[in-house]
């Protein structure tokens, strides 16, 4: 029974790693653009522009000449 349960997990384990990397591999060969060029963009897609690159972190003052 427990063998059993296991090969069901992996195999559905399997399955949803195969479906997640096939998506984006769908979402590009779909004829319809994601956004519609013509139309302004969602306040959700404006509201993130200056967050995109939240997870670099500042490393600090230049310690060396600035030049001008």
């Amino acid at each position: 029974m427990a063998r059993a349960r296991n090969l069901m997990v992996a195999a559905g384990l399997v399955a949803f790693a195969a479906a997640g990397m096939a998506f984006p591999f769908y979402m590009a060969s779909s004829r319809k653009p994601v956004i519609d060029p013509t139309k302004p963009l969602p306040p959700q897609a404006t509201f993130r522009g200056p967050y995109i690159n939240t997870g670099s972190r500042d490393v600090g003052p230049d310690v060396g000449p600035q030049k001008k």
